[in-house]
């Protein structure tokens, strides 16, 4: 791992492979380790010929850790991924974000247009626009003393899943707390680069595919069969859909 400094905080990323650039954001709670590399997404792109740069997200991996909901909104963490590329010397890059990871993706793009060659945007579809439900239940679910005492089915998904991958759950509960900017369906209908949109058949997080086709011009989707938000990352079907986005010649 690797490490630099945006603008304060100290961000974590790998940087590997050869090839056009590939900037790739986790999803809450997770780490570039879980989301990218245990998910055989590292070794698919830099044997498709990429070089992959993999953030870990402030507040997650080997990131530093704050406890302020005040430093975990999207458009700070769109910042720390703009950095790294400048840290890199990487003037444009393809962008792949799943989950929260797509929302950043989505600031990124909307803020620095000219940064992104073309954006997957997996694991939240629809509700990139509408949001997400029940962040403080989520939040308060990390903060519980113990499992046990999580009653709310989405809250102990997410709490299972920070214990998993030994986040600081802590930083996780001010991550979810954060105040939500929210992407205005106008601002996503003026992207014009190349968009894929990728979500599980079953992803109730994630929401429906063909309401973000309807908002961007240049978007196209894949709906993964029988898949759900915490099975869809590592889904062959969704590799390949990727491996033929990246592929395709940039229009002119």
């Amino acid at each position: 791992m690797q490490k630099f400094n945006s603008a304060g905080v100290e961000i974590a990323f790998e940087d590997v492979g050869q090839g056009p650039p590939v900037l790739l954001i986790h999803g809450f709670a997770s780490n570039h380790r879980i989301n990218w590399v245990a998910t055989g997404w590292q070794r698919t792109l830099t044997d498709g010929g990429y070089r992959v740069i993999m953030i870990d997200n402030r507040g997650h991996g080997d990131s530093e850790k704050l406890y302020s909901p005040a430093d975990y909104s999207s458009p700070l963490m769109a910042d720390d991924a703009r950095r790294l590329l400048d840290h890199l010397g990487i003037g444009q890059a393809a962008v792949m974000g799943y989950s929260m990871g797509a929302r950043i993706s989505a600031f990124l793009t909307l803020t620095y247009p000219e940064r992104v060659s073309r954006v997957v945007f997996a694991g939240l579809a629809s509700r990139m626009v509408s949001g997400v439900p029940g962040a403080e239940e989520i939040a308060d679910g990390l903060e519980a003393e113990t499992l046990a005492d999580v009653q709310d089915e989405g809250a102990r998904t997410f709490r299972i899943f920070a214990e998993q991958t030994k986040g600081d759950r802590r930083a996780l509960a001010a991550c979810m707390r954060s105040s939500r900017v929210r992407i205005k369906a106008e601002a996503l209908s003026a992207i014009r680069l190349p968009v894929l949109v990728v979500a599980g058949e079953l992803d109730d997080i994630a929401g429906e595919v063909q309401p973000l086709l309807d908002l961007i011009p240049a978007a196209r989707g894949v709906i993964l069969p029988g898949r759900g938000h915490m099975n869809a990352v590592g889904d062959r079907v969704y590799k390949q859909a990727v491996l033929d986005f990246l592929g395709e010649k940039p229009v002119a």
